[in-house]
């Protein structure tokens, strides 16, 4: 199977980095997974990646900080990142438009939602 996209995860829980790593990865997609934004930051600086699936609420620095981060940096700004979380959409209201996220997922979410949102990001 060849590899469709490269994936990072972020997320401070690891059932949920686990369980959206096997739904990603039995789909044909490379995953990294970190479980903290610095780790996550880190990553992104040192691999080629396609899109970031991101915890909106995080110990340390928080997945909005994080996505902040990287939308206001002209070498990621481009990567789309979906946020999830069990705060729903609105949870990144505090941010400037252009530091907002792409799409979003409420947990609990199911494999079909989170393929869907994957694809329709990697289109």
């Amino acid at each position: 199977m060849r590899t469709l996209a490269k994936i990072l995860v972020v997320d401070d829980e690891n059932d949920i980095l686990e369980m959206t790593s096997i739904m990603l990865s039995s789909s044909g997609h490379e995953v990294q997974t970190a479980s903290d934004g610095e780790t996550a930051l880190e990553i992104v600086s040192n691999n080629p990646i396609d899109l970031i699936i991101l915890d909106a609420v995080m110990p340390g620095m928080h997945g909005l900080d994080v996505c902040r981060t990287l939308k206001r940096d002209p070498k990621t700004r481009a990567i789309p990142i979906i946020i999830f979380s069990a705060l729903g959409t609105g949870v990144d209201m505090m941010l400037d438009d252009h530091d907002k996220a792409n799409a979003y997922i409420s947990k609990p979410f199911t494999r079909k939602v989170l393929l869907e949102k994957v694809n329709d990001q990697l289109e």
